[in-house]
């Protein structure tokens, strides 16, 4: 027994939902959590495939990246996941695909317009997307400056509003309070890019949603008269 295992099969779980939710396929991807009071990550290891993957095989490490439990290699994203966790205090869980449609439009590198009611009802702004790395930061340490490159996106964003970010000629980051919500926010994430991409394709000249609709939904939801879903049992 280890007192990492309860985030061990947490991260397990959420990892093995990206193929189940059609987001990734071999072993792209990965699911992180972080927890704050003992100071660590669990994140699946590099390059293992789904089908193999075992609660015990997922890597614990510091907040620095260095290996407390575990005897493989981790994710390779794991530089970006911890750059992420280090300056959003807030999140609980990161998660990283290459979903179809949210990776076109990070390889497009457009931001997904905000169109309809319901991307409103998860965010009330287009989602973001980077600006390419340059070549001196791409040779440099690529996956601290792809989380550097998230930072400087978020400058003029929360990063508790807005959940998910698309890296150009990349792919989306998402994260939420938990793992389990930000494997969510990927899901969601690729049904708006899905989304907005049919709709241009019925109408290339369609504008971004009317403010008042958008704040409508968006506050609705998570504004603090929000009257969305049933009351929390006390």
């Amino acid at each position: 027994m280890s007192k990492f295992d309860e985030i061990k099969q947490r991260v397990y779980e959420c990892n093995m939902d990206l193929p189940r939710q059609g987001l990734v396929i071999y072993t792209f991807g990965n699911v992180s959590a972080v927890d704050r009071h003992e100071g660590v990550i669990a994140i699946k290891p590099s390059g293992v495939s789904y089908d193999v993957l075992k609660p015990d095989d997922i890597v614990i490490l510091d907040l620095q990246g260095k290996t407390v439990e575990g005897t493989m290699n981790p994710s390779s994203d794991t530089k970006t996941h911890l750059v992420l966790y280090n300056h959003f205090p807030t999140i609980g869980g990161v998660a990283h695909t290459h979903s179809t449609y949210a990776v076109a439009w990070a390889q497009a590198a457009r931001q997904i317009p905000i169109l309809g009611t319901t991307h409103a009802d998860h965010l009330h702004i287009d989602v973001p997307c980077t600006d390419f790395m340059s070549r001196e930061m791409i040779q440099g340490d690529y996956e601290v400056e792809t989380g550097n490159q998230i930072l400087s996106t978020f400058k003029s964003f929360s990063s508790d509003e807005v959940e998910m970010v698309l890296v150009a000629g990349h792919g989306p980051f998402t994260w939420g309070k938990t793992p389990e919500k930000a494997v969510y926010n990927s899901v969601v994430l690729e049904e708006l890019a899905k989304m907005a991409y049919i709709t241009l394709q019925i109408n290339p000249e369609i504008s971004n949603l009317d403010e008042a609709l958008v704040q409508k939904h968006y506050q609705r939801k998570h504004g603090k008269n929000a009257y969305y879903g049933q009351p929390v049992k006390q």
